[in-house]
């Protein structure tokens, strides 16, 4: 390995070691302690709360993170008693508060913060937050509001664009048959968001209510007490089994779906691609090439070098259109410039520098002035942010070839377990806009780990301070971790249908390799000049496959591990991922079949993978031996391995 990357780096481009976790129980629930949140409150195998945990929101949204101190535990078979301190301190924001979590063994749960803040400042979000997992999605409960009134209701099974609750102190809901999960909160009046609009996995409760403007202003000196209690309610538990299950993972080669097509955009840096770039990105077998194009800056620079681009790999371009009000005259110029360099356009999304998502008369427009010089194009949009601004501004049907949203899985948290929670709910959003959009098209477009703008700022945000990455990159692009949420990506926007998908860019720190100046902070973003980052294979592994379908295939616990099966002609190609920073054995079910070869990508062939490119690829892989029709394997943190059948599964 390289003796610059640490095996913390290679796992997710951080030198720092994960959280801590810590397994607790109160009476029947388990539940993971991590620093001050608690996560994956369960009875049994079923979720009964996602997290748990105290939020402080700055007035553009960006969240502050703790400081833990003075952790105390105190930690029995059936219950637990935790204090701490933490501190969330940045910009003008100053809050400290304490924490008190308590369990009990009949299953109650208390977590309690008494908070002041040691400065005035400006908040848009202040106090306790709770998810309750998507899984939720259409079950009944039962909402108490903050006048005491009990109302039935029900967790929407469509994404909602508004906030199911309102005003509400307590919400109930049955977690096994003649048991219910009660949640009741003191300190403010709080309110519930579907937060799959923003693809995070679960149903968010907070305060203080959004019809109270904000930002607020908090005084120096301002205290702030909250609480939460967890109780069950019905029938007795049996007590919990001892030991975690075995990770499984099952193949259904009868049910299939097709690939995305999948692309890249254009390289934010704008430097153009040396002849080895271009010859790493032919042989990922992409569709297209994404180019942002602001109508109202000079475009011919960034239009003649995306054409080159694109010509250059033989792939049409994706472009993103920003318009501003004068858009008739910007079409007309774009036009002009379009009928000298002819590229080829395959797709026209279209957006407004001023609006959150697409009106069907941009599109119109568009249409009418461009559709002339590239007529097999597709025109379309939708919200180049989040899908929750294409859902509360749904397109109209007609006019539209496709419809279209951007993901990327950081809107409200930024740790690794919120980002591979995130995966399954992109199918989810995708399943919602097929809602509304009917038998159009699905575009995802673009992909990023990190949000590429604040699309919800109140006002300016600082400036980066010098020798920190800018705020839309991520250590984790150069990671063994970005190439499993890669994969996972791939799998669930296949099984939502998304018809097409561009992920990142072509090169640099928010692309699939670095260039060849290498990173502008090395310290920061440990990529040498050069290297190919391991989601470059998985990408490599999708182009291999390009045309054919994605096959079923399931994993008993997608949070510590993840699948995706290919078919093209005779061959099958599965890919499991690790999605956990601890080794895990994994059992296959389904891939019964002789001449099975794995190859690895983690930790001991990153150097390969990342540096000797071409020769890892050529790499035939392990042979497999399949024992009473399963095959076993154990992976590494973050690892990925390749499995490759000739033959019929």
């Amino acid at each position: 390995m390289p003796r610059t990357l640490t095996r913390n780096i290679m796992y997710d481009g951080s030198d720092q070691p994960p959280m801590p976790r810590r397994v607790l129980r109160a009476g029947p629930l388990s539940l993971v302690l991590e620093g001050g949140d608690l996560r994956y409150i369960r009875l049994g195998e079923r979720e009964v709360l996602r997290r748990v945990y105290v939020a402080i929101r700055d007035r553009n949204w960006g969240t502050i993170p703790p400081v833990y101190s003075n952790m105390r535990v105190a930690i029995d078979e059936d219950r637990f008693h935790i204090e701490f301190d933490a501190v969330h301190r940045e910009g003008e924001i100053d809050f400290a508060w304490h924490g008190t979590i308590r369990g009990g063994p009949d299953g109650t749960i208390t977590y309690a913060m008494d908070g002041m803040a040691r400065r005035t400042f400006l908040k848009n979000r202040i106090g306790t937050c709770v998810l309750h997992p998507m899984e939720c999605a259409g079950a009944p409960c039962t909402v108490v509001g903050a006048d005491g009134a009990k109302h039935e209701g029900a967790f929407p099974p469509e994404i909602d664009p508004d906030q199911p609750f309102l005003d509400f102190q307590a919400i109930t809901h049955e977690v096994a048959p003649g048991t219910r999960a009660a949640v009741r909160l003191t300190g403010d009046i709080f309110e519930m968001e579907d937060q799959r609009n923003w693809t995070d996995a679960s149903f968010k409760t907070y305060s203080t209510p959004l019809r109270i403007p904000y930002p607020a202003e908090v005084r120096e000196g301002t205290a702030i007490a909250q609480s939460l209690t967890l109780t069950l309610q019905g029938a007795e538990w049996a007590p919990l089994a001892a030991g975690d299950s075995p990770l499984t993972i099952t193949l259904n080669p009868a049910t299939t779906r097709p690939l995305p097509r999948l692309g890249l955009g254009i390289a934010s840096h704008g430097e153009p691609l040396n002849p080895s770039e271009l010859e790493r990105l032919r042989a990922l077998h992409l569709a297209h090439l994404r180019l942002d194009l602001d109508l109202a800056a000079d475009i011919d620079a960034p239009l003649n070098e995306a054409a080159r681009q694109a010509g250059a790999l033989g792939l049409p371009l994706e472009i993103a259109l920003f318009l501003s009000d004068n858009m008739t005259a910007q079409l007309q110029a774009l036009a002009d410039r379009l009928h000298r360099i002819r590229p080829e356009v395959g797709r026209w999304l279209v957006f407004h520098k001023d609006h959150q998502a697409t009106r069907g008369e941009w599109v119109r427009l568009a249409r009418e002035i461009l559709g002339k010089i590239t007529p097999r194009a597709a025109f379309g949009g939708g919200s180049n942010a989040y899908f929750a601004e294409l859902n509360r501004a749904r397109p109209p049907r007609e006019g539209f070839d496709f419809v279209s949203f951007a993901i990327t899985p950081q809107a409200h948290a930024f740790d690794n377990a919120s980002l591979v929670e995130s995966l399954a709910a992109q199918t989810v959003a995708l399943a919602s806009a097929r809602a509304f959009s009917g038998a159009t098209p699905l575009v995802v477009s673009p992909i990023t780990l990190r949000p590429r703008f604040n699309a919800n700022a109140t006002g300016a945000g600082p400036e980066p301070a010098p020798e920190t990455l800018p705020p839309q990159v991520d250590r984790r692009q150069m990671s063994l971790f970005g190439a499993a949420w890669t994969m996972g990506s791939i799998k669930y926007l296949a099984a939502g249908g998304a018809e097409s998908a561009t992920y990142y860019e072509t090169t640099g720190w928010r692309g699939v390799m670095e260039t060849e100046k290498g990173s502008g902070l090395p310290e920061q973003f440990r990529a040498t000049p050069g290297m190919l980052y391991p989601l470059y294979h998985v990408l490599a592994d999708m182009g291999e496959f390009a045309g054919g379908p994605a096959l079923g295939c399931q994993a008993s616990d997608p949070l510590r591990v993840e699948c995706l099966a290919l078919r093209e002609g005779g061959r099958t190609r599965l890919l499991v991922a690790n999605m956990h920073d601890a080794p895990c054995s994994v059992r296959i079910q389904g891939l019964a079949a002789r001449g099975a070869r794995v190859r690895y990508l983690d930790e001991e062939s990153f150097e390969r993978a990342t540096l000797q490119c071409e020769n890892y690829r050529r790499e035939p892989g392990e042979p497999l031996r399949v024992q009473n029709e399963a095959i076993e394997l154990t992976l590494r943190p973050y690892a990925i391995a390749r499995i490759d059948v000739d033959g019929s599964t």
